[in-house]
């Protein structure tokens, strides 16, 4: 039989061991498609760029549960960046920056979408 303060250890280093693959497996997620697959042909416009923002609010100090347009952000990002340049029709190139900053009642999320515009030719 197991002393005390051995079952102690042991369920203590369980807990935190359940607790670490919990914290991992939750900060996890698949792939995500950005851009969609550029038609075969295409002639390149110049580079592109657009914005999109969400918050999280009220709430905890690490933990937020009010999204606030967060998550159309990434899409809004890419809608906008293709809006940037006259005729564009897709992005090809794309790279995904996100900053994010304090506001009163929460966070401000600014995903920051780059690319090569593109327009298909026949």
């Amino acid at each position: 039989m197991l002393g005390f303060s051995r079952r102690v250890r042991l369920a203590c280093c369980g807990s935190a061991l359940i607790a670490g693959v919990l914290l991992i497996a939750g900060c996890a997620s698949g792939r995500v498609m950005i851009a969609p697959e550029p038609p075969a042909n295409f002639e390149r416009l110049g580079r592109a760029t657009g914005t999109g923002t969400g918050s999280l609010g009220i709430g905890g100090s690490a933990e937020y549960v009010i999204p606030m347009w967060l998550n159309g952000r990434v899409q809004r990002a890419y809608d906008d960046a293709v809006a940037s340049v006259p005729g564009a029709t897709g992005l090809i190139d794309v790279t995904l920056k996100e900053n994010w900053y304090w506001w009163i009642l929460g966070t401000a999320r600014t995903v920051t979408i780059t690319g090569e515009a593109i327009r298909e030719v026949q």
